[in-house]
């Protein structure tokens, strides 16, 4: 393996060099660069832009710039157009090697802009990222499945949570963890929220606020070979895109109050810092305090988060943004169900939905610290390098955790654990080279990369015991707090070290304007250092990543295939007859093919897919006793997905993720064929909303749904959460400088459980104000 590394590494070497010395060959084409504003002198954003008579295009960003890329040397007319306005054009030139900068002005204030920008769907349709493939790679170019999620959605919706945010991407189920912290299940498979910015975050102990989210990215598939195994599962990776500074100075403060005491103020304060508007400062902050629907929780949190951009000069761009978020709550109870119980289901309980077993003063105190850091260097027209830096510190004080153990319908055994002080660092440090070149007529992306990763910890606590059983149809008081600290006994865990080296390539190679290939290779040095009588371990992973484009009508549909790879590193077993196992990573092989659409001037865009994701070197342990590397699961099924603007003021959103995922080849004999946990077979999720254009115009109303299949809770399959259907609806009012909304939750009240018997709250109702300046 040490001899594979070091060949690959000496490749990847020499892909790089070759393909940097291949950039300095002059191509005859140019750079147009420049910014839009309005009357007043406000950055114009969002509005259209093209080169007329050919096939460039774009949409100005948030601070009004914009750029074409790699246009041929001529004379063009570049037009500015924004519907109901004065259209602008100007003569522009382009010479071979050069950029050439073109401001413009609408004859539009920014107040009837953001009039007209209200009604438009145009960022929730929108799939333009630079993550998922690490480039600025277009939807229809990606072999890759992947959904969008914008802030402009989650306003609508009046979201305040992260669960509810991430289940409007098709076969996304939220899951909530007993430890406090948020996760996902799609494609059979659950992952945390563990991307942000594209690096590694961490959310399994503190969760996520979304008073920083720009969007929500969720990739499908394993996508070990550009995000790593720490990063990414079997499923695919959710990635959280924070908000930028941009030039345009403006806030934004919220209030929101509802049902269970909701009360949340959240601000958004954008300003430059300079005249020439070279440095831009941009802080979000959000209060959070709330009761539990159950007699007994609650949830505070405190999120703040600045963030500065510094433009050092044409081609050199700083980016610094930090996070601290501070939570206070409680846990909400982990049921366990014993064999003989004779319970199938949550619904078999003979609790109150609403009853908790629990006092308020057995909570957690949490706090998470990140940190990331961009430098973004031109080095020429087609070659950029970027420069991160991120740090995840998530922090537990204390995490009092319930259990309940239920030995019949009305019979439960009460326990609590105290977990803390327990800290998770994450340091990640990465360079990437993207480039375009050409070799004749074949173009060329190309991204090459490396990443460095530590992480320490430390643990404390762990500790339960049991303190009653109680019969839950008679009347019980809830535990306190002082209760269990009289009978836990804390210990200390060492925590081992863990470093990663990782250097990875991926090279898009257009043959033709519309058949491309995508060939990447990712390769893991992962080392876990010794802690205690535990010995270390070392082990390289080697990740592919193959795929296939062909554009049936360009630019508008698409068909596509995909290899993809994922890994999980794995420690050494010591068998029972003393010797040691040496486990190789365990992988999990996608393949995966079918059809993207960005139709009727990117009005509509869709994707239908077919995957087969398939892992043949899961532990199991046999009836000796003896752990063998020869596990197999296969989880297969389909996604569907459409985001549509078909008129002025209308938007929907509609997704299906059917998943097989069946255990293949088990240490127990008698659940090979079963169901895996966690994977819900049929998974629907629906938005619709219309916002008035005349005569009411900014008045808006939306209704959606989700429905989440029944899935297992234990391999044997005999235990099962329940289906659901959710009902939700919106009205809203959105002018220039105020907005209200109302959001009505569960409206049906449907009584139903996450993946971790986790109830969830009956009918509730959200009421916000914004102000906008």
């Amino acid at each position: 393996m040490n001899y594979v590394s070091l060949k690959t590494s000496r490749f990847l070497f020499t892909l790089s060099f070759l393909f940097s010395f291949l950039s300095v060959f002059a191509q005859n084409h140019g750079k147009i660069k420049g910014t839009i504003t309005t009357s007043d002198g406000e950055a114009a954003a969002g509005v259209n832009i093209i080169l007329k008579n050919t096939k460039y295009g774009t949409v100005s960003n948030d601070d009004g710039t914009f750029d074409f890329n790699k246009v041929r040397a001529n004379s063009y007319t570049l037009q500015v157009s924004l519907a109901g306005y004065e259209t602008a054009e100007t003569e522009v030139t382009v010479l071979e090697n050069e950029t050439n900068t073109v401001n413009l002005q609408l004859k539009v204030s920014n107040k009837e802009l953001k009039e007209v920008i209200i009604s438009s769907p145009k960022s929730i349709v929108s799939k333009k990222t630079d993550y998922v493939a690490r480039m600025p790679l277009k939807n229809l170019e990606n072999p890759q499945v992947y959904s969008v999620i914008h802030k402009e959605l989650l306003t609508e919706q009046v979201a305040v949570d992260i669960r509810s945010a991430v289940q409007n991407a098709p076969g996304v189920v939220s899951i909530s963890y007993p430890s406090g912290g948020v996760g996902v299940i799609f494609r059979g498979f659950s992952t945390g929220v563990n991307a942000r910015n594209g690096m590694e975050t961490a959310s399994g102990r503190s969760s996520v606020d979304l008073g920083n989210v720009e969007r929500i990215e969720v990739l499908k598939g394993p996508s070990g070979t550009l995000f790593g195994s720490t990063v990414s599962s079997f499923g695919g990776v959710v990635n959280l895109v924070t908000k930028k500074p941009h030039e345009t100075t403006a806030a934004e403060v919220s209030y929101t109050t509802g049902s269970y005491n909701l009360n949340r103020l959240t601000a958004d304060v954008n300003t430059p810092l300079n005249k020439d508007k070279s440095v831009l400062f941009r802080v979000n902050m959000a209060v959070n305090r709330e009761k539990s629907f159950l007699d007994y929780g609650f949830n505070n949190a405190l999120l703040f988060a600045p963030s500065l951009t510094y433009k050092a000069s044409e081609k050199l761009t700083f980016n610094i943004d930090a996070e601290v978020y501070n939570v206070n709550n409680t846990r909400r109870t982990y049921n366990t169900y014993a064999a003989t119980s004779g319970i199938t289901n949550p619904n078999d309980l003979k609790i109150d939905y609403r009853k908790s077993m629990f006092h308020d003063d057995n909570d957690a105190k949490t706090k998470s610290t990140k940190v990331f850091a961009q430098a973004e260097y031109e080095i020429s027209e087609n070659w950029k390098s970027t420069t991160l830096f991120s740090f995840v510190g998530e922090d537990v004080e204390r995490s009092y955790q319930s259990y309940a153990v239920w030995s019949s319908p009305t019979q439960a055994a009460r326990r609590v654990g105290l977990w803390g002080p327990i800290f998770n660092n994450y340091t990640n440090i990465q360079e990437n080279l993207n480039g375009k070149f050409s070799t004749g007529s074949i173009k060329h992306k190309f991204l090459t990369g490396i990443n460095y990763r530590l992480y320490s910890g430390s643990f404390s606590g762990g500790s339960t015991f049991t303190l009653d059983n109680i019969d839950v149809t008679a009347p019980f008081a809830p535990i306190r707090r002082k209760a269990v600290d009289a009978g836990l006994v804390l210990t200390t865990s060492p925590v081992a070290d863990q470093k990663t080296f990782s250097v990875y390539a991926s090279d898009v190679i257009n043959f033709t304007d519309r058949l491309s290939v995508m060939l990447s290779l990712r390769l893991d040095n992962f080392d876990r250092e010794k802690v205690g009588t535990t010995e270390g371990y070392s082990q390289t992973a080697l990740a592919p990543k193959l795929g296939l484009v062909y554009e049936l009508v360009k630019d508008q549909v698409s068909v596509f295939g995909n290899y993809m790879n994922g890994f999980q590193n794995m420690q050494p077993v010591t068998q029972p007859d003393a010797s040691l196992f040496v486990l190789d990573p365990i992988y999990a092989v996608q393949y995966e093919g079918g059809i993207k659409a960005e139709a009727f001037n990117k009005k509509l865009t869709g994707s239908v897919s077919y995957y087969n994701i398939t892992i043949d070197n899961a532990t199991r342990v046999n009836a000796s006793g003896f752990t063998e590397q020869d596990g197999k699961q296969v989880s297969k099924g389909f996604d569907f997905e459409l985001v549509a603007a078909p008129i002025n003021g209308l938007s929907i959103i509609a997704g299906y993720g059917y998943n097989d995922n069946r255990i293949v080849k088990a240490s127990d004999a008698s659940i090979e064929g079963n169901k895996a946990t966690s994977s819900p077979e049929n998974v629907v999720n629906f938005w619709s909303s219309y916002t008035f254009q005349n005569k009411l115009k900014g008045l808006g109303f939306g209704i959606g749904a989700n429905y989440i299949d029944k899935n297992f809770f234990t391999a044997d399959n005999t235990f099962y959460m329940p289906s659901y259907t959710t009902l939700n609806g919106s009205v809203y009012y959105d002018h220039t400088s105020w907005r209200v909304g109302l959001k009505f939750n569960n409206i049906t009240n449907e009584k139903y459980w996450d993946f971790w018997g986790t109830s969830q709250a009956p009918t509730n109702i959200l009421a916000s104000l914004t102000i906008k300046f």
